[in-house]
């Protein structure tokens, strides 16, 4: 999301490579990518967020795959991971503990994505009122940052779950994210 031009250095290789293939220019065999493997680099890199749609695949095919286990179990973990981070963000004894910016916005990162991928995976997703995550605490703690090191965060919130927009997500939730 925040370096698109990975697909494009990477259409410029493809490109390259089948010159070469034209030209017989064989230059360093072991090191090119197949055809294949090109193709399935080309569409993970097509996602705005990959890893996040990857990961939200693997845990929905975990979920479907699963079935004597409950949902919620899957759900209860993620809001847990969630709220754990919140609760070091926000608390200034824990968030003191810190030795550095990184460790700061590695926190932000994992409470950010865990809310993705709740909300991809809870039926009706993470911003409606019955759900376990505290979303108006979470952009709160966001927003309490330095707004140059959340925006790329609050952008995924609003652009890459799946039921900001649904009816059932409060007015005031919405707002907080425009």
């Amino acid at each position: 999301m925040r370096n698109p031009a990975i697909q494009n250095d990477f259409s410029y290789y493809r490109r390259t490579i089948s010159r070469n293939r034209i030209n017989n220019m064989h230059l360093d065999i072991e090191n090119e990518v197949n055809n294949e493997m090109a193709n399935r680099m080309s569409l993970f890199y097509a996602e705005a967020t990959p890893m996040l749609k990857t990961l939200s695949n693997a845990t929905m095919h975990f979920v479907s795959e699963n079935k004597t286990l409950p949902i919620e179990n899957t759900t209860d973990c993620l809001s847990t991971m969630t709220s754990v981070c919140k609760v070091m963000l926000e608390t200034p004894e824990y968030r003191s503990r810190f030795t550095s910016e990184e460790t700061l916005l590695f926190c932000m990162r994992v409470m950010v994505g865990v809310i993705i991928l709740y909300d991809h995976v809870h039926p009706v997703g993470a911003f409606c009122k019955t759900s376990k995550i505290d979303m108006k605490g979470c952009i709160k703690v966001l927003k309490e940052q330095a707004p140059d090191s959340v925006e790329g965060l609050l952008n995924a919130l609003r652009f890459t779950t799946k039921h900001l927009n649904d009816e059932s997500t409060s007015k005031q939730i919405r707002a907080m994210l425009q």
